[in-house]
């Protein structure tokens, strides 16, 4: 097993905020450090145990699907800053493989959802509904059904330890903007519907997936923070799936199920993994990278 980085330590730089993942880093005035720990998140409590390898994971994948949509819209990376001129040695030694130098931009205050399949919160929105955040769907669907289009889903960014808020497409129009609305809603079922296309062909159906957008000083959109990784979506293999149960994923859906056999009120501090559910899901992880870059 690697050695897993629950916390970076980069006293060169500093810091500017620490998410459930993520610590960023000041690079001066128009750059930001962005290291992706091994920290793994569920029901919105960070536990206190690492995945060894997962933010190589997220970092790698992340950077795959960015350069593939790079033609469709520009993102955050600042690929010609040098870390070694800011950075010491150890410092270094811990951003290797999952540490990125990006533009600073302003990231707009919404999650951009997109949803191809009812599961999680929307399968218990249509139950009670009918709909999935209002928006109305077809009688008699399956648990894990695929929808008839995938359908934008935004939420209200929540701070760290509480949850995302699912918000109406108006909602959003009021804080962006109508026309900055239609471009999150278009760009992201854009993106949802090429990246699912493609990861299919390579065994794995992306039933759900949230995006992260900012812009810069001129008002272009840009495709920030993470993108469409076991953590930030639901991946399930292909060639198990059937709707009417919840089918297994490569992402960390395994800890969920863990975390509810518990007796655990999911409130921090969470409970320490055992070895079995970390080497899982550690595999989990790296599996979907293999699939998805090959």
């Amino acid at each position: 097993m690697t050695t897993a980085l629950f916390e970076s330590s980069i006293s060169s730089l500093p810091r500017l905020h620490r998410g459930k993942v993520r610590d960023i880093y000041a690079l001066g005035d128009e750059h930001m450090l962005i290291v992706t720990s091994d920290r793994l998140s569920a029901f919105d409590v960070i536990l206190p145990r690492p995945i060894p390898g997962k933010g190589a994971v997220l970092t790698a994948v992340t950077e795959f699907w960015m350069k593939k949509f790079e033609p469709l819209i520009p993102n955050h990376f600042a690929p010609n800053v040098r870390l070694a001129d800011y950075l010491t040695r150890e410092e270094l030694a811990q951003c290797e493989g999952r540490a990125v130098v990006v533009k600073r931009l302003k990231a707009l205050p919404v999650e951009c959802v997109a949803r191809g399949y009812l599961i999680g919160s929307g399968w218990k929105d249509y139950q009670k509904t009918g709909a999935v955040c209002g928006i109305a769907l077809p009688k008699g669907l399956r648990l894990a059904d695929r929808l008839p289009e995938p359908i934008f889903t935004p939420a209200d960014k929540a701070p760290v330890g509480q949850h995302d808020e699912n918000i109406s497409f108006e909602q959003v129009e009021q804080k962006v903007g109508k026309a900055l609305a239609a471009q999150l809603r278009d760009m992201t079922l854009r993106i949802y519907r090429e990246a699912a296309d493609y990861a299919l062909g390579r065994g794995i159906i992306i039933a759900d997936t949230k995006f992260e957008f900012g812009l810069d000083k001129s008002g272009t959109l840009h495709l920030i923070d993470e993108v469409l990784t076991p953590d930030s979506s639901r991946f399930w293999p292909a060639d198990t799936y059937q709707p009417g149960i919840s089918p297994p994923s490569f992402d960390k859906q395994f800890v969920r199920d863990y975390l509810e056999t518990l007796d655990w009120d999911k409130k921090a501090p969470g409970p320490w993994l055992p070895d079995d559910v970390v080497d899982k899901t550690a595999a989990n992880y790296v599996r979907a990278q293999q699939l998805l870059t090959g």
